[in-house]
């Protein structure tokens, strides 16, 4: 078998597919690596959580997830913050929730209607 022209134009092609494909499967693995990332930092935050709610404050905040999902994840992005700063002392138990919870509940406009 000699290095015909067809020969190197075809190993050529195999080397730029095998290029190609080295370059997909980084690319792939960048996002597993992200979402590992993600859930890591999920992890973290939950055990964050565990770490600084008493247990009657994490009911009171999974019965809110379960009515407004983004006011809960403000809340728990809210606690991680204090949490991470070093600005809670001991744990939040459920009286101190209910104040966190009406300190960022936006307001609500109250309408009133007089018949006359």
């Amino acid at each position: 078998m000699s290095n015909s022209p067809d020969d190197e134009d075809l190993e050529e092609l195999r080397r730029k597919k095998l290029e190609q494909l080295q370059d997909r499967a980084e690319a792939g693995g960048s996002e597993e690596a992200q979402e590992a990332a993600a859930q890591q930092a999920e992890a973290q935050r939950q055990a964050l959580l565990r770490q600084y709610l008493t247990d009657d404050a994490r009911k009171r905040l999974n019965t809110v997830k379960m009515s407004k999902p983004e006011f809960a994840e403000q809340v728990e992005r809210q606690v991680v913050a204090l949490a991470r700063s070093g600005r809670l002392q001991g744990k939040i138990d459920d009286a101190k929730m209910k104040a966190l919870l009406n300190e960022l509940q936006p307001e609500r406009k109250s309408f009133d209607i007089k018949r006359r």
